[in-house]
C-alpha cells in the first residue's frame, strides 16, 4: 500500500459513542420539562481536511474487515455531566460511524443480486468520529 491512512484523532470507542447518543436522547425527551442554563451547540464543524482523511481511514480499513464503505451516518450525542469533558459537558455533540455492507464473493453477488436494495448497517469494527468544531458561544444561525 502506498499511502496508508493516518488514524484520524478525533475516533473515539463505541462505548462511548453509544453513550453519547443515549445521553441526547434521554437529555432532549426532558428538555421541555426544564430549561438549561448552559447555551447548547447547534452547528457542529469539520475541516475537509479532517473529513477527508477519515473517509480515506474508513475505506481503507472497511475493505481489511471485508466490508464496501459506502456512506457516513451522523448521530447526535451529548458528553456525560462530569469534568473529565471541561467546557462541552453536557452538550450535544455529533459523531460519525460508517456504513456499508459485507463485501461478497462472485457466486454470492450473483446469488444475492435480489438483495442489491438492503440497506447499509454501521459498521462496528470501525471507530467513529468526533470532536468537530460547535457552534457556540454565540449560536451560529443558518
Amino acid at each position: 500500500m502506498k499511502n496508508p491512512p493516518a488514524k484520524p484523532s478525533q475516533l473515539i470507542t463505541k462505548e462511548f459513542a453509544r453513550q453519547l447518543n443515549v445521553n441526547y436522547n434521554n437529555k432532549k425527551a426532558s428538555l421541555s420539562a426544564k430549561r438549561e442554563q448552559k447555551e447548547d451547540a447547534n452547528a457542529i464543524w469539520y475541516s475537509l481536511e479532517e473529513l477527508e482523511n477519515y473517509i480515506h481511514y474508513i475505506k481503507t480499513n472497511g475493505a481489511k474487515d471485508g466490508y464496501n464503505v459506502d456512506g457516513i451516518r451522523f448521530y447526535f450525542g451529548v458528553y456525560p455531566d462530569d469534568e473529565a469533558h471541561g467546557e462541552k459537558a453536557g452538550l450535544t455533540t455529533l459523531f460519525l460511524v460508517p456504513t456499508g455492507k459485507k463485501a461478497k464473493s462472485n457466486t454470492e453477488q450473483v446469488q444475492s443480486f435480489a438483495l442489491m436494495q438492503e440497506m447499509s448497517s454501521d459498521i462496528q469494527s470501525l471507530e467513529p468520529m468526533n470532536y468537530g468544531n460547535i457552534g457556540r458561544p454565540p449560536s451560529l444561525l443558518y
